[in-house]
């Protein structure tokens, strides 16, 4: 009997997914088909490759080691066969899956979208959470054109490009009764309290290591999952926010805040783009990376 090779990609998003019904959810289909599929999968590999457990499915030893062969398998078949298409961005309908991060999010996708509508009006995006983890991106099965954000140990089944270095800034309210001027100092910032925005699960770096590394002390007494409920709370407390400052820049235009340069250099960090290797000469991905790419260039100036 010859493999059915439409069952590898169910395959991938169960070890994405670790979870039936979302792997059913993501894949389109209904649980008992899913069920069906993978009764069909441990015939073709003769191993169980998931046993269940209280919330999802385990994957065994054997699914563990086949995974990036199999990803890596249909990596170069679409390579080889996508790599021959050509691509017009005008008459495409493609609908593209990207995972950025609250930052990417918030900064990179509306003008990514404005893009799109001019050059290519039938290409749809779809964004999905970044998650704690790359494995929950959606790139390890490849059902995610891209992730956007911090790349913290990528595996080696993607493909990582830097895009930009950002920095942080400040804000507090324009009449704070314990900043005055331009800058805040190391005591004042100190003496605040502050909202701070929660990263996702191991992406625990970034600001939380540039404090450590320069010895600041920040009490901080909200945290938030989303940058739009920052200056909605800085802007009726005394508290103060350190954001990426190109957020700030945008923030500038509200009367109600004042931005200010944080009171110790905190160095840059990374805003990268990652994609998996199947992906690698597919025209219509490398397009949208370039789009991508230019947005960002765009907004980091020169």
């Amino acid at each position: 009997m010859r493999p059915d090779l439409n069952l590898l990609p169910i395959f991938l998003v169960l070890m994405e997914e670790r979870n039936v019904t979302r792997a059913a959810a993501r894949l389109g289909i209904t649980q008992p088909a899913l069920s069906n599929a993978l009764t069909r999968l441990r015939e073709m590999l003769k191993d169980p490759l998931f046993v269940r457990e209280r919330y999802g499915v385990q994957p065994t030893p054997k699914a563990e080691e086949l995974a990036p062969v199999v990803a890596a398998a249909l990596g170069s078949l679409d390579a080889l066969i996508l790599g021959q298409q050509a691509f017009d961005p005008a008459r495409a309908t493609q609908r593209f899956t990207i995972a950025p991060n609250s930052y990417a999010e918030y900064m990179l996708m509306p003008p990514l979208v404005a893009r799109l509508r001019e050059r290519a009006p039938g290409v749809g995006l779809r964004f999905v959470p970044y998650g704690a983890d790359l494995a929950e991106t959606g790139l390890s099965s490849a059902t995610a054109a891209l992730a956007i954000g911090r790349m913290v140990e990528p595996p080696d089944s993607l493909i990582v490009q830097h895009l930009m270095d950002e920095r942080h800034a400040c804000i507090v309210r324009a009449d704070h009764p314990l900043v005055d001027g331009d800058r805040i100092t190391r005591k004042q910032y100190e003496r605040l309290k502050h909202v701070n925005m929660l990263p996702p699960g191991r992406l625990r770096v970034g600001l939380f290591t540039a404090l450590e590394r320069q010895g600041l002390k920040r009490e901080v007494a909200v945290s938030v999952t989303h940058f739009m409920a920052i200056p909605e709370i800085v802007a009726v407390t005394d508290y103060c926010a350190t954001l990426p400052s190109l957020i700030c820049r945008r923030l500038a235009s509200d009367p109600r805040l004042k931005v200010l340069p944080t009171p110790v250099d905190l160095g840059t960090f990374p805003v990268d783009m990652a994609w998996h290797v199947r992906y690698r000469s597919d025209p219509a991905h490398g397009w949208l990376r370039a789009q991508v790419a230019e947005v960002a260039q765009a907004l980091a100036g020169p």
